[in-house]
């Protein structure tokens, strides 16, 4: 007969791990918007300045250079993501990196929407980076994540993008930004979204572009028709309003307000050198965990890929590895569930492509002490769902 396994006598005080949107910061409340600039024109004086803030802020506390350009733009990192791929690409040939669900849909489309004619497609399956050998950024475009939020394996550098090169290198890094150190000289578009790292709320993309990036944006012309939000040029040259705070469509500024909180608790806690110790302590609570107890490891294959954001999870207890791929899927979601049902993390189930198991984010708005809380009732959970198939 199995026994029930003991719940832990601790619980996380905030339970939110989801991946997106994500954890608001510590201590947020809804006092935190009440300057926010409702029932204005996003043109007006005023408005415009709080959209420049936030494109200020960010600059600054990631360090961006002085000569890129910083917009926000519609549809959160999709939407930028979209905006540099209909703009930039076709001029040569791209090599897409794939190696979990976001980055293969940016392969897609390549082939399948633009439907360039020179295209590779440089995968690795969930768990692992392709080869980067393969990568010829020199020459030709590139388009990657640097952390792939749906598998948690991240870049550990950008050394495969040479300083000198003719191609443009456009990385999604809306689960790295804030997070993890970027090299911005090795990149030339980096986008992400408010409601990831810093828990800002959902629907609006950032867009950075190098000199590199505006050159070729003024140089070259794509033959697809374009868009009304993607356009970023007026008469073959930059439209410089879009960083400057004119917004291509209307922003919500209760959003913008909530970005600006997010940007000045984060200047509070030690700008990104802290947003990257915050994330890196998470991640090394999950590591000093997985070390110590059997039953879950990482799906990042290599620790120097482990990505301190979005930290998924495989189950490697014996009674799950020797079940079926459907039965694997069901009983990993019955983890999840009993996690959500006990209060102690909402939306921790792995992403619906990837394998079966959990995905806890670990971004610097989550405190490491709600990690460690946590970290016990993941043994419960996986105990009592064994104890259930024995049962059965």
């Amino acid at each position: 007969m199995a026994i029930a396994a003991a719940k832990p006598g601790i619980r996380p005080a905030n339970p939110r791990f989801s991946s997106g949107p994500c954890a608001k910061r510590p201590g947020w409340s809804l006092a935190a918007l009440e300057g926010a600039m409702l029932g204005r024109s996003h043109r007006a004086k005023d408005p415009k300045a709080r959209l420049a803030e936030a494109i200020d802020r960010s600059k600054a506390i990631l360090g961006m250079p002085a000569d890129w350009r910083l917009g926000i733009v519609p549809a959160s990192d999709t939407g930028a993501v979209e905006m540099a791929m209909w703009s930039l690409l076709g001029a040569r040939g791209v090599d897409v990196l794939a190696w979990e669900s976001f980055s293969k849909d940016w392969a897609t489309d390549a082939l399948k929407q633009l439907k360039l004619k020179d295209v590779r497609v440089i995968e690795a399956p969930y768990g692992r980076l392709p080869d980067l050998s393969q990568v010829d950024a020199a020459a030709r475009d590139v388009v990657f994540v640097w952390n792939g939020t749906t598998s948690g394996v991240r870049l550990p550098n950008a050394d495969f993008i040479p300083l000198q090169r003719e191609g443009l290198a456009i990385c999604d890094a809306t689960s790295a930004a804030f997070a993890m150190a970027l090299p911005w000289e090795r990149l030339d578009v980096v986008t992400w979204s408010w409601q990831k790292v810093l828990g800002g709320e959902a629907a609006h993309g950032m867009l950075a572009l190098s000199p590199r990036a505006v050159a070729r944006l003024e140089s070259y012309s794509p033959p697809w028709p374009m868009p009304k939000i993607f356009r970023m040029t007026k008469g073959g040259k930059l439209n410089e309003g879009i960083f400057k705070g004119e917004t291509i469509n209307t922003p919500s500024m209760l959003c913008v307000e909530d970005a600006i909180d997010g940007l000045r608790w984060a200047e509070g806690v030690g700008g990104l050198k802290g947003l990257v110790a915050r994330s890196e302590a998470n991640l090394a609570a999950i590591a000093r965990w997985v070390a110590a107890k059997p039953g879950f490891d990482f799906l990042a294959e290599d620790p120097a890929t482990r990505s301190c954001t979005s930290i998924c999870l495989t189950i490697t207890a014996p009674w799950f590895t020797a079940m079926g791929a459907e039965a694997q899927a069901a009983a990993a979601k019955k983890i999840a569930s009993l996690l959500e049902k006990e209060g102690v993390a909402l939306d921790a189930g792995a992403y619906r492509d990837a394998p079966p198991g959990l995905r806890i984010w670990g971004g610097a708005t989550v405190e490491t002490a709600d990690i460690e809380a946590l970290l016990p009732w993941l043994d419960w959970a996986l105990a009592t769902v064994a104890a259930e198939i024995v049962v059965a």
